[in-house]
């Protein structure tokens, strides 16, 4: 058992699913905490701020600093808000690196992500006290750059995945599930040796297999898409 730290009690604020996956991280690692959102009452939330030493922000990117400042002005606690892009003058940044759906994971997944802090943060033992996680400073300056990053690569890939899966179930009658080992296998491939992790027409140079990939998304709006890419590849594989 992890002993936690004294004279530390969290506020979690938000209760969308990343409040949710938060709660959950917290209660497995005993952690004690509060929870409001803003469909409680504004006395219990005071309540609950004076009592607090560490409060997360676990609400949207516009809202953070309008609520600190409404509610949060003349707490000591320590604030921290999650967001990836978000730079605030009002409370300091703790990115977890990971994507939250809406089931609760497995207990080792928590542990394992890790959280990216704001360079001019506090030493992350004080800012999360009692959690284990992996961090990394991230330089404010750098900060749109990295969450683009994190979008191209997580919610993007979503889509690309999103339109296979469905459209081997109501295009060609396939179970989305038969995509499975081929999905694992590419991010296997990706984690081992991510530099030589490309396969397909565009390292082949298979001008012919793209342009038949092309019309066969004829009035797809992935077509866009897929000529997006090839587009980017030769920018990238063509520069000096």
């Amino acid at each position: 058992m992890r002993q936690v730290p004294r004279n530390v009690s969290y506020l979690l604020i938000g209760n969308g699913r990343v409040a949710r996956h938060f709660q959950y991280y917290f209660s497995l690692l005993q952690l004690p905490f509060a929870t409001w959102h803003r469909l409680e009452s504004l006395p219990l939330l005071r309540e609950q701020i004076r009592s607090a030493s560490h409060i997360l922000l676990l609400i949207s990117d516009d809202g953070v600093d309008p609520f600190i400042d409404a509610h949060l002005s003349k707490s000591s606690a320590v604030l921290i808000h999650c967001s990836g892009s978000l730079n605030s003058r009002k409370a300091y940044g703790a990115h977890p690196l990971m994507t939250f759906g809406s089931a609760i994971y497995a207990d080792d997944i928590y542990a394992s992500l890790p959280f990216m802090i704001d360079d001019h943060a506090l030493a992350f033992a004080d800012l999360l006290p009692g959690l284990p996680n992996a961090h990394f400073r991230l330089d404010r300056r750098n900060k749109a750059k990295y969450h683009a990053l994190c979008v191209l690569a997580g919610n993007f890939s979503c889509l690309l995945w999103q339109k296979l899966l469905g459209d081997f179930e109501q295009d060609l009658g396939w179970p989305a599930a038969s995509a499975a080992p081929y999905l694992k296998q590419q991010m296997q491939n990706l984690l081992s040796d991510y530099r030589n992790a490309l396969t397909g027409p565009l390292v082949r140079g298979d001008s012919l297999t793209l342009q038949r990939n092309l019309d066969a998304l004829k009035n797809d709006p992935f077509q866009a898409v897929y000529h997006s890419f090839i587009s980017c590849y030769r920018s990238i594989t063509e520069a000096p």
